[in-house]
This record gives structure tokens, sequence and C-alpha cells, in this order.
């Protein structure tokens, strides 16, 4: 079976939250501030590849989600980054959005295209002290990572239907 033409839903990663945590020792200020920030979340990235020849992968896995950042931790832990989510597609396939946009036109082997960037990592309140605000007791949450539905068209049968 060939599939020329195919309709994705693609989600990048949410950035993990920062964190509220405090040290508790004798002589810190106010217990002193210890939280980490949280990781940011991984991309989608499409990249072409010669193994493929048709896009029937897509067609039975239309909805493609990168992993999440993980949260931050005591003791000024960073969370973990969310890894990318690499796709393969076969060479010569055009990316394109909803409303006809070409994003990308992936013609060559190796080409890579990031299709959906993933959020950015809260900061922990470790990053919000100054000589005014010796112990915050807040935190930011993590932005969540672009989702977008694309449209992927492999620009091969339509050359040879020219031809």
């Amino acid at each position: 079976m060939f599939i020329d033409r195919v309709k994705v839903f693609v989600k990048g990663g949410r950035g993990g939250n920062g964190i509220v945590a405090f040290r508790r020792e004798k002589y810190v200020p106010h217990g002193g501030p210890d939280g980490g920030d949280g990781g940011n979340g991984g991309d989608v990235i499409l990249v072409a590849s010669e193994e493929k020849n048709t896009l029937i992968d897509l067609s039975y896995r239309p909805h493609l989600r990168a992993d999440n950042g993980v949260h931050g931790q005591g003791k000024k832990k960073h969370g973990k980054n969310g890894d990318p989510l690499y796709v393969k597609v076969p060479v010569g396939t055009v990316v394109k959005d909803e409303d006809d946009t070409v994003l990308a036109d992936l013609g060559r082997p190796g080409m890579k295209a990031v299709v959906a960037r993933g959020g950015r990592g809260g900061r922990g309140n470790a990053r919000f002290t100054t000589s005014r605000r010796r112990a915050p007791d807040f935190a930011e949450k993590g932005e969540p990572g672009e989702e977008r539905t694309l449209i992927l068209e492999l620009k091969l049968l339509a050359d040879v239907g020219l031809v």
C-alpha cells in the first residue's frame, strides 16, 4: 500500500515546573531558598531518510508527542530535559501547515525540520532571591510545547505523474 499524503498532529513536550524548597540549617537566613529549575520539553523533529519510501507508518500513528521536561528538585537540582522525538520520513516530503503554508521541504537525505518546539522549563525559587527578598516562596510553572496539525505530502508521485 502506497500512501503519499497524511495528516498528523504534533506536540512538543511541556517544560517541567520549578520548585519551591528551603534549606534548613542553623546559620542560613530564613532557611535559604533551594528550589531547582524544571527541564525543557522535547522537540518534534522530522528527518528525511532513504530507508522510508511511503508515509504509511504515520497514517497508523497520526499523533506525535515529544517527552515532557522533569520538574526541579530541592538542593538546586535542575530537572532533566525531555528527549526530542525524531520521526523518519521519506526523502521528498513536503511539510505543510493546515492553511497550505509550506514549512519545510525535505529534499535530501539527512535534512531535518523542527516542526514543534518544546516548552521552556520553569525557574525555581532559588532564582528569585535578591538582597530585599531573601526567601521567595514562589516558582514558575513550565511552559506548554507547541502543538499543530500538519499535512505531510510526498512529492515524488506528483513528479512522476507530470512526466
